[in-house]
């Protein structure tokens, strides 16, 4: 019988190992536990459209996500620095400098808040625009890491695969 155990020890602990091997990692915003970032909008917004990267950087794809707000309210992920406020095309959009070469951008939003000042995470920045963007109320989020585009997601959830772990002697 201890044979069994032991065996079921080594198994445990190898599947262990293979998963440490296979897992993605943490998300650059999780590798910081002492500034984990929150949602930009109060409670957890439901996702209205997902993160679509294009197969190469010029062509249609969806390079955030858009999420479901009550009250229109934006709040500031993480600490940072706002570095644009201003119109892209035809909608107000407010971008913040998070360091680390990551900056979040939120769009169509009317700021709150000015180029150059610094802001800390779950503080009101802005207020969507009346500019209409989805059917119903919602902010497109966009996360760019070293000026590419990345999945915001994983920045306030953790996404990585689970792992087994081996049962405690008893």
């Amino acid at each position: 019988m201890a044979t069994f155990a032991n065996i079921f020890r080594f198994l445990a602990g190898a599947a262990v190992c293979i998963g440490l091997l296979l897992s993605p990692g943490p998300s650059p915003a999780s590798s910081n536990p002492e500034a984990p970032w929150s949602w930009p909008l109060d409670g957890t917004p439901p996702v209205l459209r997902h993160f679509d990267r294009p197969p190469e950087p010029w062509m249609a794809g969806h390079r955030g996500v858009d999420l479901g707000a009550s009250d229109g309210v934006v709040l500031s992920p993480a600490e940072g620095v706002v570095v644009f406020v201003g119109t892209v095309v035809d909608r107000p959009v407010l971008t913040l400098d998070h360091g680390g070469g990551l900056l979040s951008s939120f769009e169509p939003v009317t700021a709150s808040v000015a180029e150059g000042d610094t802001v800390v995470a779950g503080q009101e920045v802005g207020r969507i625009s009346t500019e209409p963007h989805c059917p119903s109320l919602c902010v497109h989020w966009g996360v760019r890491e070293h000026g590419e585009y990345v999945n915001p997601l994983p920045f306030v959830s953790d996404r990585r695969p689970s792992v087994l772990l081996p049962l405690a002697d008893p």
